[in-house]
This record gives C-alpha cells, sequence and structure tokens, in this order.
C-alpha cells in the first residue's frame, strides 16, 4: 500500500471519485472498498436536494428565472396563477409532504408580506399581498429533505 502523502494535492471537482468504504450490518461483507461520486457525498451530507434561482416579475405574466442551481431530478416551470400568485411546478413529483421548505426575498423591492405553500407533491405556490411586480432579482430557493 502506497503512503497517503506521496500522492498529489489536487482540488476536487464534483465528478470526481472518492475511495471509500460501504460497510453493511447484513450478510456477508464481500469488498467494502468502493468509489464514491463527490457530489452524491456532499448530497448524503446535506440531507436535501434543492431548487435555487433569482426571479424577477413584472405586469400580469410568469416570474423568469436564472436558475443558480438544480440538484433536483426535475426540471421547474413558472406560471402566474393570478394577481401575485405564482406557482413553480416540477416536472416530477417530487415535493414530498412535510419535507419541503422555501426561502425567499423581493430582491430590490421590499413590499412586504409573502407566503408559500405545498400544493401538491409537483407543485410549490407562492403568494405576495402587494400583487404583481413585486420581485426584481428575488433569492428563490427550495430545499427537499430525505
Amino acid at each position: 500500500m502506497a503512503i497517503i502523502s506521496a500522492y498529489p494535492v489536487g482540488t476536487p471537482a464534483s465528478g470526481d471519485y472518492l475511495v471509500g468504504s460501504d460497510i453493511t450490518t447484513a450478510g456477508t461483507q464481500i469488498n467494502p472498498t468502493k468509489n464514491f461520486v463527490i457530489s452524491d457525498v456532499v448530497a448524503t451530507g446535506l440531507g436535501y436536494t434543492g431548487y435555487t434561482s433569482i426571479l424577477t416579475q413584472a405586469g400580469a405574466v410568469a416570474p423568469t428565472e436564472v436558475i443558480l442551481k438544480n440538484d433536483t431530478i426535475a426540471a421547474m416551470t413558472w406560471a402566474r396563477t393570478g394577481a401575485g400568485v405564482y406557482t413553480c411546478t416540477a416536472s416530477a413529483p417530487i415535493f414530498t409532504a412535510a419535507k419541503v421548505l422555501v426561502f425567499f426575498n423581493q430582491g430590490q423591492i421590499d413590499a412586504g408580506v409573502w407566503n408559500w405553500a405545498h400544493t401538491s407533491p409537483s407543485i410549490v405556490t407562492l403568494g405576495l399581498v402587494a400583487g404583481d411586480g413585486q420581485i426584481t432579482n428575488g433569492a428563490f430557493e427550495i430545499r427537499i429533505y430525505t
């Protein structure tokens, strides 16, 4: 076996492998040494997947987004369903009741009260009491806990 300090120091990327031991408590253990993908190790440690974007909304249209991160298994689509009411619809039923959190700010506008609701396994609804045109570069994040 090589001495660990003999290996060069590198900068890990999310797709790189990490050598580790896969330990089970049932059955016979056969070669527990495995390769793990760094991004999977990080996701396991966090305990959630997420979707993060910058939102802007004006007029009677759906919010536009700049996606910063989406490590869920679904694509997200925004719609306007009424004045100040917007839905984020996932392409798969990933929003498990009591395991979803939403963090939001309106960005450059402080128009007051907002709320969110877990509407269905694939829809989260965002409501702004002040109505349309109240989001400019707002930070929006959905976390889905395992």
